[in-house]
């Protein structure tokens, strides 16, 4: 399958927006577009994270988008991989993949030392998906969060 990636800028918002919609419908979340794009729009004008998208025949099927981190054992920059989807209809055809290599090529472009994420343990697609891309499994710790 002939594919295309590419860094998100502000003039992909509107895409990038309706992916992420779908992306948090996934996750039982209830629709809502412009609060997504709102969101995405924050991120990217203030830097906060990178996006890149998957695109199949000019159409945009997916993304990937990271978040600045810092490794307190290795001392260095790393990328917290926060939300990674394909379009249902284009599943099955390596483009999670070809976005996780994304990821990982964006380490080595901004001189950091990995990438690290975490996902619910009934994601099935994805607890199969992580380890087949080359990511270990850390069983050594527990992951607790605070809301307000």
């Amino acid at each position: 399958m002939d594919y295309n990636i590419k860094k998100v800028g502000l003039k992909d918002l509107d895409t990038t927006a309706e992916l992420f919609n779908l992306y948090r419908v996934f996750y039982r979340q209830e629709e809502d577009y412009e609060k997504c794009k709102k969101f995405l729009q924050e991120r990217l004008d203030n830097e906060q994270s990178n996006i890149f998208i998957v695109f199949v025949e000019d159409k945009a099927v997916g993304f990937v988008q990271l978040y600045k981190l810092y490794h307190y054992i290795k001392l260095q920059k790393q990328w917290l991989l926060s939300d990674l989807f394909v379009h249902p209809d284009y599943r099955g055809k390596g483009l999670s993949v070809a976005l996780i290599d994304r990821a990982k090529q964006w380490c080595d472009e901004t001189g950091a030392c990995g990438l690290m994420l975490e996902t619910e343990k009934t994601n099935d697609i994805g607890n199969k998906l992580y380890p087949r891309c080359g990511f270990e499994y850390d069983g050594n710790h527990n992951y607790y969060y605070w809301w307000k």
